[in-house]
């Protein structure tokens, strides 16, 4: 490596930075922060960087829309002090996220497809509006303790009956029971169901839902390509250090 930073090219700050809409800070922010190798020093004691140095940029660049500014950083980090497998390990466990979006995303889609095709809410409490949660559980073949319980964990939010107390779940809590059902049956943890859950409510039901869905799916496949740019330029960048 100290044979490339000694290369006869001498950069400026302000040459690094220029075309990546950085200021001169920015760049000796990332050199302090070891995303950049350490800057050889002019006899007056200016930073002078080498071509090695701007590809450190764009290959930090590259990798933060894939895996994030800060495990970005890790890596970059674990490269310039050469434990290439640490830097391994970090791409590794960003790829082991998306690929469990993907399966979330999935898994989300498959529970609104169920739900599409399942019928009408069935036995409704006279007069409520509503299901009691003996019809309900007996719906989905659980017990009602168990809808009891994804109440507490914020799946449900069924409302009481004035007269009787009872609780009384409306369409959309039928809905939301339903799709808890099915990631329930798929795996998924009642901490994990609770979010995607909050997430219908907020589209304001299923039909809303398929623009978030279409974003979601954009995001992924987004940084998925991006992790691929990302380990093109750190592969240039590990041979150029070589």
């Amino acid at each position: 490596m100290g044979r490339k930073l000694q290369s006869r090219e001498r950069l400026r700050p302000i040459d690094l930075a220029r075309g990546h809409g950085l200021s001169t800070q920015a760049v000796r922010n990332y050199e302090e922060a070891g995303i950049l190798p350490a800057a050889d020093r002019t006899p007056h004691g200016y930073r002078t960087y080498a071509p090695l140095h701007a590809r450190a940029l764009r290959t930090f660049l590259a990798l933060v829309p894939g895996h994030g500014h800060r495990t970005a950083t890790s890596i970059m980090r674990a490269v310039n002090r050469g434990e290439a497998d640490e830097a391994f390990r970090l791409i590794d466990e960003s790829h082991a996220q998306l690929l469990d979006d993907r399966r979330t995303l999935r898994a989300v889609e498959n529970a609104l497809r169920d739900l599409a095709s399942t019928p009408g809410p069935g036995t409704v409490a006279p007069g409520s509006g509503g299901m009691f949660v003996g019809s309900l559980a007996g719906r989905l073949g659980i017990r009602p303790a168990t809808l009891r319980k994804w109440e507490r964990a914020g799946l449900l939010h069924p409302r009481r009956d004035p007269l009787t107390g009872y609780r009384v779940y409306d369409e959309a809590d039928v809905r939301d029971a339903l799709m808890a059902h099915q990631l329930r049956r798929g795996g998924y943890l009642l901490e994990q169901i609770a979010p995607l859950i909050a997430r219908v409510r907020s589209a304001g039901g299923l039909e809303p839902l398929e623009a978030t869905l279409r974003d979601w799916h954009d995001r992924v496949a987004a940084r998925g390509r991006a992790m691929l740019a990302g380990a093109a330029e750190l592969e240039a960048y590990l041979h150029e250090r070589g």
